[in-house]
């Protein structure tokens, strides 16, 4: 379908106009070659399809992956409930023996498919992958030197819903005032929860440090994450992947990441190129931003390693060659173990330290 008008109001990119972009609701003759191609094509990678395709795929063998982030975050898997039991039978553990593969868009995916018995050594690393700049790190002021004289400068950037937890930077505003800190917080977004979370402001008497920016364009949103030395991102396990940590690393921020967002565990190496917090724990979340705010030049250095991550790793342009590579691998019959960590190595089930 094309993509709602105020999705694309808010800096979406429709992409219908590129030349690899099969537009199915412009005639039937379109539809047609869309579906003939999905199912005779060498590789598929099916997000959300009707079930016939993974059928017809099956028949004939052909490599295919499920693309998917954690399947149950609303409940265990073993919910007693009959309709659970057929669906995990009939989409995906019937094809264990089949060439279908789990490209798991969340780190917490394969916990999901592997108690399902499914997918065993055939869960991938994956993700959402946004357009990761080649800029000049000594272009970037806030990169080259260390004081913690200097306010420190922290963002953060979504929905304003109650699965986003904005009240969780509130609370810690409050905190570090209390202790003296120097910084200003800036929350980008609008949402249902925007003016309870004002209104947290002001009970906390933080109204001098915290700043509401409302809705910017996302070419907007990315000048600034390269202008603030912090990322917050407090969203607990309902957050399947999180582009915004991709966009937020790639641009140099220190980012403390609620560790039960999907992306979190994949992208950050907790201490090296960002911190994991406890999701939803407020003592946890004060712990880690505190460190960064004593110790400037970690601050530093860790924005850094977030860089050259997602350039040397987690880039849209790594992960399209290491997919050719995989999928070439187990079309031609090899060893699928190209790849120790990032996009398209083994994804095993994760727990948090």
């Amino acid at each position: 379908m094309p993509l709602p008008e105020w999705l694309v109001k808010n800096g979406y990119d429709a992409n219908t106009k590129r030349p690899y972009i099969v537009n199915v609701f412009e005639s039937e003759e379109m539809h047609q070659y869309a579906m003939k191609f999905a199912i005779e094509a060498d590789v598929a990678i099916i997000g959300s399809a009707p079930d016939s395709f993974i059928e017809e795929r099956m028949k004939q063998n052909k490599v295919t992956f499920r693309y998917s982030e954690r399947l149950f975050k609303n409940r265990p898997w073993y919910y007693p409930d009959p309709r659970v039991l057929r669906h995990i039978y009939l989409k995906h553990f019937r094809y264990r023996k089949k060439r279908l593969y789990m490209l798991a868009a969340s780190a917490y995916t394969a916990n999901d498919v592997y108690h399902m018995h499914c997918y065993k050594d055939k869960t991938y690393k994956w993700g959402y992958f946004t357009q990761v700049d080649n800029f000049a790190l000594e272009t970037c002021k806030k990169l080259q030197t260390s004081n913690s004289n200097e306010v420190c400068h922290i963002m953060w950037c979504a929905r304003f819903l109650k699965l986003k937890h904005p009240e969780l930077p509130i609370k810690l505003a409050h905190r570090l005032k209390a202790k003296g800190y120097k910084f200003h917080l800036n929350m980008f977004g609008t949402g249902e929860e925007l003016e309870n979370t004002k209104g947290l402001v002001e009970q906390l008497n933080v109204v001098d440090l915290v700043s509401f920016c409302g809705n910017k364009p996302n070419h907007q949103i990315l000048q600034q994450m390269r202008e603030h030395d912090i990322f917050l991102f407090t969203s607990d396990k309902r957050e399947g992947w999180g582009a915004v940590l991709n966009e937020s690393m790639s641009n140099g921020c220190a980012v403390v990441a609620s560790h039960d967002i999907g992306a979190a565990p994949f992208l950050i190496k907790d201490g090296i190129n960002g911190l994991l917090f406890k999701s939803e724990d407020i003592d946890s979340l004060e712990q880690k931003v505190t460190y960064l705010l004593d110790h400037p030049q970690k601050r530093i250095d860790i924005a850094k390693n977030a860089i050259m991550s997602m350039r040397n790793e987690w880039s849209p342009q790594n992960a399209t060659q290491r997919l050719l590579c995989l999928a070439n691998r187990i079309i031609n019959g090899g060893d699928d173990i190209a790849f120790t960590d990032g996009p398209c190595s083994k994804a095993y089930p994760y727990s948090a330290k």
